[in-house]
């Protein structure tokens, strides 16, 4: 059997780039047993760089900078690629046109589980450049998904524990009961589901914070990342 070698491209934040690497390497034991653990390459970019850009809305200078880091990635041996953040994927078509290994796009896979459940209208809870962009709400909508956004006083919320809070480890019981009741407010206006759409709010919320399902993007995206390095 040959086991393909995932390319990681994280760092945004390491802390969700950590998941990244545990939920696979998991994976591939649950999958294969034993010892196995998954091929993986991995480039950390430096956050504050990328953070500083998106302040900036420089895009492109962040999309030429993974670009760059993804043929990396390629040079070093991987045969697909994973971008380890949601937001990020703003420049999924920089990196896509630099390499000739395939990205595995995280709202791609985001939006077969949301059809797979089977949903047609969820919540998105993520960092305000993915909320109020249209890069994430419009791909899904061509897979047929409405995506519904918080109110602007609960997408600050959203976005303030993400780079406050989350992004630098700390995980607040506050937080998790104002997370709560953003989400709430997003069933109330008929979200059938939520999908947690930054990698990093994996850290504070799981299925038991919504009365509906919910779709964590690091895992979904990390099992989907083993499902192609372990397919035939």
């Amino acid at each position: 059997m040959r086991m393909r070698t995932i390319g990681m491209l994280g760092g945004m934040s390491w802390e969700s780039t950590a998941e990244y690497y545990r939920l696979a390497n998991q994976a591939v034991r649950e999958r294969l047993g034993g010892t196995h653990s998954a091929r993986i390459v991995l480039d950390s970019v430096d956050f504050a760089q990328i953070e500083a850009m998106q302040e900036a809305g420089d895009w492109d200078a962040a999309g030429r900078l993974l670009a760059e880091r993804a043929r990396a990635l390629e040079a070093a041996g991987a045969d697909l690629l994973v971008l380890c953040t949601n937001t990020m994927h703003l420049v999924a078509d920089a990196i896509e046109s630099a390499v000739d290994i395939p990205l595995l796009h995280l709202v791609d896979i985001t939006a077969g589980a949301v059809f797979r459940a089977p949903l047609s209208r969820v919540g998105l809870l993520a960092t305000a450049f993915t909320m109020e962009q249209g890069f994430y709400v419009e791909r899904m909508r061509e897979h047929g998904i409405d995506v519904i956004v918080p109110d602007a006083e609960d997408r600050a919320l959203v976005h303030r524990v993400i780079y406050e809070e989350l992004v630098v480890g700390v995980v607040s019981e506050t937080s998790r009961r104002e997370y709560r009741q953003v989400i709430q407010r997003l069933v109330d206006r008929g979200a059938q589901g939520i999908i947690l759409g930054c990698t990093e709010i994996e850290l504070l919320i799981g299925a038991d914070d919504a009365p509906v399902p919910v779709f964590p993007t690091t895992r979904l995206h990390a099992q989907a990342a083993v499902d192609a390095a372990l397919a035939d």
